[in-house]
Parts: C-alpha cells; sequence; structure tokens
C-alpha cells in the first residue's frame, strides 16, 4: 500500500482494532491522529512507492532492580508507547534512517564490518544488528523508512532497545518471512549495542521490548535465558501504571551507573564467585565481615539488594498468576524499599541538593499511603519514578506530581501485549 492508502484506511477506521490491540480502546483516537501525522511525513519523504508500517514498543522494569547484569532474575513488561516507522523496501543494501528528532546517516550494509568511528552512534546499531543477522544465516536488505518515537529518552524506557528491536523486526519481515523470533530479535540487538555501539548492556532491555507483556527473565544461563510470559492485565484489577519524569539529568551519572556492577561483582569474588547470582544470603552473612573490609559497605548492601531482589520476582509472579493483586503492590514496595536503602539508585551520595527521585517517593508515598505502590524506574540515580495507582485516584495523583515536577512529567502507561510488530493493511 502507498501512504495515501495507508491515510485512507485509518480515516475510514480499517485500522482501529489494531489499534486498540497497541494502544488500547481509549487511545484509538488519539493514535490514529498520530499516525496519520506520521504517515503525512512520511508521504512526503517516501514518495509513490509501497511502504509497510512497523511498531516496536519501549518497556517498563517491574521486578528486578539492578539484577540482570549478575544473571538474575527480571520481572518487566512492554508499554504502549513506541517507535512507529514507515518504511519502504529498497534494492540495494542500504538502509536510510529518517527522523526528525535525530540525524541518522544511511549505512552501506554490504560492509558490516565494526567501525571505531561509529561506536556510540544510531548508524552503528544498525551496522551491528545487520552483521549479526549475517553471522546467524539470516537475510538482510536495505530499506528507507520515516519513524517518530514517543518512547521518552532516558527515562528508563528503553528508547534504544525499541530502535534496535525495531530494525530487527523490520529485517525479520521484510527479509526472513517474519521466522527471526522475539528472543533471537533481543540478543541480536543486545549483540549490536555490545559489540558495534560500545555500551556493555545486559538483555532485560531488549528482552523486555521484544517479548510482550508481563514478562519473566532468568538469566542464570547467559546464553540461554529463561524467557516466560505473564498474563496479567492491570487495569482489570483497578490499577494504573505511572511513571513520573522527576527532571534530573543524567548528565555525569556514567560512573554511579557502572559502580553497581562492579561493586556487586566484587562482593562476589570474596565468596568464590563470579556474580552474585551464584552465591546464597547465609554466605553473604558468613562473608560480611571479609567483604566489607575489602570491597567496603556500600558493595555488601548492594549485594544484600541482589540476594532480596532476584527472589523476591517469583514471588512477583506468583502474585500475577494468582491475581493476588494486594500481595503483588505489596512486594513492589518491598523492592522500592531494597533499592532505597541497600542498593542506593535513588540520588548519588555527592549531590545533596538535587535528590528528585526521593522527592517524587516520598510525595508519592504521602499520596498513596495505604493503597497502590511506588518505586525507583529503571537504573536510578535520575530519571523516573514508578507509581501502581487506583484508577480512581490516578487524576488527583497525576495533579499532585506535576505540580511538584512541571506539566505533563507523568506518562500513564498500558501494558501492551506484543513486541515488534507490522500492522498490517487489511
Amino acid at each position: 500500500m502507498k501512504t495515501a492508502e495507508w491515510i485512507q484506511a485509518i480515516k475510514d477506521n480499517r485500522l482501529n482494532d489494531t489499534l486498540a490491540y497497541l494502544y488500547g480502546e481509549n487511545l484509538v483516537e488519539a493514535q490514529k491522529e498520530r499516525y496519520l501525522r506520521i504517515l503525512t511525513k512520511a508521504e512526503k519523504k517516501l514518495p509513490d512507492t509501497d511502504v509497510r508500517l512497523f511498531s516496536a514498543p519501549g518497556r517498563t522494569e517491574v521486578g528486578g532492580n539492578h539484577t540482570d547484569h549478575q544473571l538474575g532474575r527480571v520481572l518487566a513488561a512492554s508499554i504502549q508507547l513506541d517507535v512507529l516507522a514507515v518504511v519502504a523496501p529498497l534494492d540495494v543494501p542500504v538502509i536510510t534512517y529518517l527522523s526528525d528528532a535525530f540525524v541518522v546517516k544511511p549505512v552501506d550494509i554490504s560492509d558490516k564490518s565494526f567501525k571505531t568511528e561509529e561506536i556510540n552512534s544510531t548508524e552503528s546499531l544498525i551496522r551491528g544488528i545487520a552483521a549479526r543477522f549475517e553471522q546467524l544465516g539470516y537475510s538482510c536488505g536495505g530499506f528507507k523508512c520515516y519513524a517518530e518515537s514517543d518512547v521518552l529518552p532516558g527515562s528508563g524506557m528503553s528508547s534504544s532497545a525499541a530502535f534496535e528491536i525495531l530494525i530487527a523486526e523490520i529485517l525479520s519481515e521484510l527479509y526472513n518471512e517474519g521466522k527471526v523470533d522475539p528472543i533471537e530479535q533481543a540478543k541480536i540487538g543486545q549483540y549490536a549495542e555490545n559489540v558495534y555501539f560500545g555500551k556493555a548492556s545486559g538483555l532485560m532491555d531488549q528482552m523486555a521490548c521484544s517479548v510482550g507483556g508481563f514478562v519473566l527473565i532468568d538469566f542464570a544461563d547467559k546464553n540461554k535465558p529463561e524467557v516466560r510470559g505473564i498474563p496479567f492485565e492491570l487495569d482489570k484489577h483497578g490499577y494504573a501504571l505511572i511513571l513520573t519524569d522527576c527532571k534530573q539529568s543524567h548528565a555525569d551519572l556514567s560512573e554511579e551507573y557502572s559502580l553497581v556492577p562492579v561493586e556487586m561483582k566484587s562482593a562476589a569474588a570474596v565468596m568464590g564467585k563470579n556474580v552474585l547470582s551464584e552465591c546464597t544470603l547465609p554466605q553473604l552473612i558468613e562473608n560480611a565481615k571479609e567483604i566489607r573490609e575489602k570491597c567496603g559497605d556500600r558493595a555488601f548492601l548492594r549485594a544484600y539488594h541482589f540476594l532480596n531482589e532476584t527472589d523476591r520476582v517469583p514471588r512477583q509472579v506468583a502474585a500475577l498468576e494468582t491475581e493476588n493483586i494486594e500481595q503483588f503492590l505489596k512486594l513492589i514496595r518491598e523492592s522500592g524499599q531494597s533499592s532505597f536503602m541497600y542498593l542506593q539508585n535513588v540520588y548519588p551520595p555527592n549531590d545533596r541538593v538535587h535528590q528528585s527521585l526521593a522527592t517524587g517517593l516520598a510525595v508519592s508515598e504521602y499520596l498513596l499511603a495505604g493503597k497502590g505502590a511506588w518505586r525507583v524506574h529503571g537504573g536510578g540515580f535520575a530519571g523516573t519514578i514508578q507509581a501502581f495507582v487506583p484508577i480512581e485516584d490516578e487524576e488527583s495523583y497525576i495533579a499532585c506530581m506535576e505540580s511538584v515536577f512541571g506539566k505533563d512529567s507523568c506518562y500513564r502507561l498500558r501494558i501492551r501485549s506484543v513486541g515488534g510488530y507490522e500492522i498490517k493493511g487489511e
């Protein structure tokens, strides 16, 4: 279908069911406007050609704060905020990604070799994904697309992983008959990020964006993580999921993030292990004195957080599976308290002035005392907090949080049941 035909299909309400599936019934009209806006822009950039539509979601971390890099367990979920691309296949091996938000140079994927000059660039991710497709025996080819994303950067929603899954899903559908499954796509995205982009990330972000819905990920076998979907509809149990951007910059925090796995691994090393998932809580207590002497108190406390947090995830999953919402919320609160007290990723230790996440948690505790749950979201130190809010309190919660952090600082999230996805015209 050409862009004009897609536009007419949306105006004729022929995509309403698909939009409801991806974004929820209450967001269909807003998404129709968004799709029409993006397609109208794409029509100017991709004239007179057949195009296809692809979507890849952001994610939210629900349980397992800073556990993936120690090969622990994580509970995450894909969300309705996504990156949407209008894609035209090409006969030449060049991927051209057009966006109003940032400039990406065309990538000639006939050359799939690592480029030092592309480290930390979007181009490196595209080239790395194409390279991994070829290494795994899949086909890949060129395309030109126009894309827009409403996955907030720096928010813990994993805008980079959403981008990676989008590219992988496009290559899977255009050149592999959709045969590259979500778990393989996640691993391909991680490979591109680790090897070509130069960031030593775990697999949690990509997996949460690719699989869809609530998902339990156990990284004990790092080459073949256990992945299990958890069917659960939060709104049917009377709760809304809200992220609040607490408006503190991530700048100059890279050392704080990198020290978390470093300190956890140093504690594991004292116990003769490579990562903390190989250790037990009794072993940690038995070795507490030596860990404190060799690694410091914070390393011990962060290890204590990990061992409790990774064991908390299966209990969160059990609560979802038995639809015990009160137990689930209690465990979310426990996770948040552990992150604040023991993981210590709510604010940098040397900043006594800027502690916006802690402020957000305090206001949330005041507003939700005795109901709901609240916790730091994602890597921490800056960015967002997460809250499970009774639907009847949703408007008042958002009004108060935005009075503190500014207009449009709150994001209503819906759990999306599918990861990377091609929108069909008929």
